[in-house]
């Protein structure tokens, strides 16, 4: 099976040979040269394991290291860097780094540390690859990007079904609008917010006809989604 990684690097020369390096070596590589744009171009994909160069123009790799973790906690990250500094080190372990290697260094070693990171990652991820999640009478598939209730399929943009992840996995529990709108949305400025809220009022049209969930507006604070099991 193909792996694919997301690969951000702003030193034109060195991205696109590394990017043609792991190409031959059986790998799908999506790359960018720009921090501004690495957030939005991982929301719209599917990735299994990062590489993150730390110095980039416009925002840097912890700060996209640390967005991402947001959206994927689990997914394998590796940091390269041109200074060899222990503060650069920690940072990057303390915001999840799974590894990290210093410039210039052997494409080898590289690739060695990638695929004991995706057979470690293989080993440890939960029994639910295709992420498909049962939501009351509802089936969830986020992959997919659908809603499935009685042979009835609603098909979801990707930001509802990334709102819609973010609810389930915090069911029961308060989903803070911060968090959401700086996660999906970039900021949490006003006319963001009001966005949002159009996204919640859609998720709570597709999901009207189980009345055992709930998107509730906690005011000032964010949305619950209740299910009737734990919530109520």
């Amino acid at each position: 099976m193909e792996h694919t990684l997301f690969f951000v690097e702003d030193d034109l020369s060195f991205g696109s040979v590394m990017k043609s390096y792991l190409e031959l070596n059986d790998f799908s590589v999506v790359w960018t040269d720009d921090g501004k744009y690495a957030v939005d171009r991982f929301k719209a994909g599917t990735f299994d394991l990062v590489i993150l160069d730390v110095m980039l123009p416009h925002v840097d790799g912890f700060s996209i290291g640390k967005a991402i973790r947001v959206l994927e906690p689990r997914i394998p990250m590796i940091y390269l860097t041109a200074k060899n500094l222990k503060e650069d080190v920690l940072t990057g372990y303390g915001i999840g780094a799974d590894d990290y290697i210093t410039k210039p260094f052997d494409s080898e070693v590289l690739l060695c540390k990638i695929r004991a990171l995706l057979n470690r990652s293989k080993g440890h991820e939960d029994n639910n690859p295709t992420e498909d999640y049962l939501l009351g009478t509802y089936w969830f598939r986020y992959r997919m990007r659908t809603l499935e209730r009685e042979g009835k399929k609603q098909s979801l943009s990707p930001r509802e079904a990334d709102l819609l992840r973010m609810l389930y996995r915090n069911k029961n529990q308060l989903l803070s609008r911060e968090q959401a709108l700086r996660t999906l949305w970039g900021d949490d400025d006003y006319f963001m917010a009001r966005s949002m809220d159009v996204f919640i009022t859609r998720l709570r049209k597709y999901l009207k006809d189980d009345p055992s969930l709930e998107i509730r507006n906690i005011h000032g604070s964010g949305f619950i989604l209740f299910t009737e099991a734990e919530g109520q």
